[in-house]
């Protein structure tokens, strides 16, 4: 493991991308045969392969545990080391090294040692037997390689390495057609087991496996209708872009599961949809959506809550929010009866959607629990804003436009599907808190928490929270000024002083009680500072309010105009 945290070093000290792809190459050619897909799959920045549905379980009070116990320093260290970089790894790799922690190299794991004790910790029960896992690992472990097993144990790696160069230097180390590396890793879900076909020269032997869920194809933003036609020709295929859980269907005879956007299994989370699912006629894989759903309406995303995260939720929950399964696309098709089940990912979307339609799902309008998604085909930009419109009326965030002739490009935000989305309006809100930010801002304080005047109580209520939208320059400057005007910390966030005013934009106003405010933001964005105001011009509670209102209004009467149209 020391060897593969030196490589990780170097990789990260390096910003161009074909050094970055010589180092992995050379590395992994030189690993014996049971090293490989360890360290392939650790270069993921995960201690299990990704369709491995396993989590270690280990929390940050057991991190601290061990770490603490390891070197005999208060637990405030190990936290004051994180809120300085917002790098667990670093933080742990800093404490012990100002400890002097210097265990002796021979006892150094291997990356086989490491993986068992990951597998071990994944096992055992309770935070005291995991801390005392990864305690005893670390204690073989000089800062360096502690610092890299305890990145790949949270799954924040950061070394700079982009979605697919882990594939490209596989595809270098054993001189193998790049394009036929990355097929058989979209179906073998497991860059592990895709190291050991290359090397051995057997990629044709990859093939879709159930239950090893696909990276989800992804969209790019795009608000303009004119420049999306541009880009994909016409006709365009739009769908209605809906507030639910993506969600990918896998089938075998009567197995059925569902995995989330992060390739979690959450069956259990909705078991109606899986009871549906298992009387199906043929095998295979679906893409979609799932949503709450009462009596033909789509149900707000804040009702679905109630239901994310409950293994069993209960014939009350079930009853109060309903839910269904609308597939847009269907990624592997069989006809059951313990045939093989065909990958379609390189067939274009119209003969995906073909298939789709063929497979007689029990739709949720004669008694199923499924849907198609609500698919036009449109030749003009008009056309296309027209279709935004009608698809806010039925109270969708926007409008999915997709090219009929792309393939299915796992993991990847290519050109041949975009996502349509404006914003709804903005406000102008004072920022009344700050935390540390996550990955390339890490080390800043990026994530801002905003706030509307309430001039009934005469004090300011917060409506939502957003960490993007600012430059990195206008980051770095504003931190310095939050770091000034500070007035408590609370951990990670601060409470600051209530003078920066920030334009916000939003797709949608709800109902929460998750803020002061009484409504949340969803989609929220910083599109610019406002030094030009002062917070006693920030906007106010009856504005939200009416937005809120005007919402519902307008929405009901685009219904009544789509209706007719």
């Amino acid at each position: 493991m020391r060897r593969w945290s030196e490589l990780a070093e170097r990789v990260a000290g390096t910003t161009r991308t074909s050094e970055k792809t010589a180092l992995l190459a050379d590395y992994l050619r030189s690993l014996a045969p049971e090293q490989l897909p360890i360290a392939c799959v650790f270069l993921t920045g995960r201690p299990f392969p990704e369709a491995d549905q396993r989590a270690t379980g280990l929390g940050w009070a057991a991190i601290v545990t061990a770490v603490t116990a390891l070197v005999d320093v208060p637990r405030s260290d190990l936290g004051e080391a994180y809120d300085r970089t917002s790098d667990l790894g670093r933080a742990v790799a800093d404490v012990l090294g100002r400890a002097g922690h210097a265990p002796d190299p021979a006892a150094s794991p291997s990356l086989s040692e490491v993986v068992a004790a990951y597998a071990a910790i994944e096992q055992a029960s309770g935070p005291a037997k995991k801390a005392a896992i990864l305690g005893a690992l670390l204690g073989r472990c000089d800062p360096l390689t502690a610092k890299y097993v305890v990145k790949v144990l949270g799954g924040e790696l950061r070394i700079g390495l982009r979605e697919g160069l882990v594939e490209a230097a596989i595809a270098r180390a054993f001189d193998r057609p790049l394009e036929e590396v990355k097929w058989a890793g979209m179906l073998t879900g497991d860059v592990g087991r895709l190291a050991e076909l290359a090397r051995d020269g057997v990629l044709g032997d990859a093939a879709l496996a159930l239950f090893h869920p696909i990276k989800f194809m992804l969209a790019s933003p795009a608000e303009d209708a004119a420049e999306i036609v541009r880009r994909l020709g016409v006709p365009v295929w739009v769908e209605d872009k809906y507030d639910g859980i993506r969600a990918q269907l896998h089938k075998l005879g009567t197995d059925v599961r569902l995995y989330s956007r992060d390739l979690h299994d959450v069956s259990g989370q909705f078991p109606e949809v899986v009871e549906a699912s298992r009387d199906l006629a043929w095998d295979g894989i679906l893409d979609g959506e799932v949503l709450a759903y009462r009596d033909g309406v789509v149900m707000p995303f804040l009702a679905l809550q109630a239901r994310l995260g409950r293994k069993n939720p209960s014939a009350a929950i079930r009853a109060d929010v309903p839910v269904i399964y609308v597939a847009f696309d269907v990624l592997g098709h069989g006809p059951g009866g313990g045939a093989p089940v065909e990958p379609l990912l390189r067939e274009p979307l119209e003969v995906r959607r073909r298939r789709l339609e063929g497979a007689r799902l029990p739709l949720a309008d004669d008694g199923g629990a499924f849907a198609l998604s609500h698919l036009v085909s449109v030749e003009s930009a008009e056309a296309l804003d027209d279709a935004f419109t009608f698809a806010r009326a039925r109270r969708n965030e926007g409008l999915m436009v997709k090219d009929p002739r792309s393939g299915y490009s796992p993991g990847r935000r290519g050109l041949g599907w975009l996502k349509m989305k404006k914003a709804l309006a903005t406000i102008d809100c004072v920022v009344v808190g700050v935390e540390v930010g996550h990955g390339k801002r890490h080390g800043v304080l990026s994530d801002y928490t905003f706030a509307v005047r309430d001039d009934d109580r005469g004090r300011l209520v917060t409506i939502g929270k957003a960490y993007s939208g600012l430059t990195d320059a206008e980051i770095a400057e504003m931190t310095r000024w939050f770091e000034a005007h500070t007035i408590q910390r609370f951990g990670r966030y601060r409470q600051v002083e209530p003078s920066i005013v920030v334009e916000v934009a939003f797709d949608v106003i709800v109902r929460s009680t998750r803020h002061q405010s009484g409504y949340s933001l969803r989609f929220p964005r910083i599109a610019r500072l406002r030094p030009d105001k002062t917070p006693a011009e920030i906007d106010t509670l009856d504005t939200v309010r009416a937005l809120y209102e005007g919402l519902q209004s307008g929405a009901e009467l685009l219904v009544t105009a789509g209706a007719r149209a």
